[in-house]
Parts: structure tokens; sequence; C-alpha cells
């Protein structure tokens, strides 16, 4: 009997022992956890500034519904002035906001079909005439920058237009078309003169 009683109390010193050693474990732990919010709490909050998105290389496959930037036309209606650079400016009494908006978009697009099936035969011309032969790099890059400038050239030649050449709609944006292609003429062949004034025509 006292044998059996010694190896009870043998096996239950171990097991507080070992169970002293889990608690004592389970301390440190605490205090570790502890210390690391107490770090985490004292740690000024983090303030993110303005975030940025650029969408240069993004690509849709599939787009539906209405996207809107800027004004849409369906909140044109009523509107009979627009003030921009402080500058009040009248809508005329036979041209609501609306048409004023419909007409500069089919300028643009009428412009930017035009660039599509012209331009690389101005910018060939061009070259040819000033006899240069350079990287067609060039080409991408005023492509793109005439499209960037579009919808502000569109408006700048529309303000530009004297009384007698706004009787009709279909006139006056006839006039800034070709106003637009001549620009565009223009524009392509000061560019590559530059380039070629810089580069000696050779592709430097």
């Amino acid at each position: 009997m006292n044998a059996e009683f010694y190896q009870y109390m043998k096996e239950l010193h171990i097991f507080i022992e070992s169970q002293a050693k889990k608690i004592k474990k389970l301390e440190s732990s605490v205090t570790e956890l502890q210390q690391e919010v107490a770090n985490l709490k004292a740690r000024p909050p983090v303030q993110v500034g303005n975030i940025e998105y650029k969408f240069d290389q993004l690509k849709v496959e599939t787009l539906d519904g209405t996207l809107n930037i800027g004004l849409n036309p369906s909140d044109l209606e009523g509107i009979t002035d627009f003030t921009v650079d402080n500058k009040n400016i009248q809508t005329p009494n036979n041209s609501s906001p609306k048409k004023l908006f419909k007409r500069s978009m089919e300028i643009e697009n009428e412009v930017r079909d035009y660039l599509e099936s012209q331009l690389p035969e101005i910018y060939q011309e061009t070259k040819d005439k000033l006899q240069m032969t350079i990287d067609d790099a060039y080409y991408q890059f005023i492509r793109e920058d005439i499209l960037k400038q579009l919808p502000n050239r569109v408006q700048t030649h529309l303000s530009n237009l004297k009384d007698g050449e706004r009787e009709t709609d279909e006139h006056t944006k006839q006039i800034v078309v070709e106003n637009m292609k001549k620009e565009i003429q223009q524009g392509v062949y000061l560019f590559l003169e530059q380039v070629h004034k810089q580069t000696g025509g050779g592709n430097k």
C-alpha cells in the first residue's frame, strides 16, 4: 500500500511540475502579447494621401450602360448661360446647350475619322517633302498629341468663328472641321520640320 501511495505522489508531483511549466510559459506569452499591443497603440495613425489611378493600360472587352464624363447632354436642358474662366457666356436663343454640346461632339468625331484615315498619308507625304528618314515612333507621338488636344481645339475654333460663319449648325460644323484639317496638316509639317532641323533629317 505504501509503495502504491508513494508512486501516486511521485506521478502527481511530476504532473504538477509539468502544469507549472506550462502556466509559466503561457504567462510569458501573455506578457509578450501585451507588450506588442501596447507598442501598436503607441504608433501614430496611418494617413493615406490622395490615391491616383492610371488607366492607360485598361482594356475593355465589353462595355454596357452609360458613361458620363463632365456634362451629360440630358442635364443641359434649360441652361441658358455658362461661366468659363470667370466670364459669363450667353447661349443663343436658337441654340440650346444640348445642341451646342452635340455639335462639338460631332465635330470632334469627324476630325477623329479624318485622323484615322488621312494622318498616315499626311505624315508620309510630309516626310517625303522634307526628305526625312526618321523612326515611325514620331507618328504615334503626333497622333496621340493631336487626339489629346482635340476637345480644346474644337472649342477654340468655335469661339473664334465670325458671326457670318454661324448661319446654321451644319455650316458652322463644316467650317470648323475644315479649319482643323488645315491646322493638323500645318502642325504636322511644322513639327517634322523642327525635328528635321534638330536631327539633320536622320533617325537620331
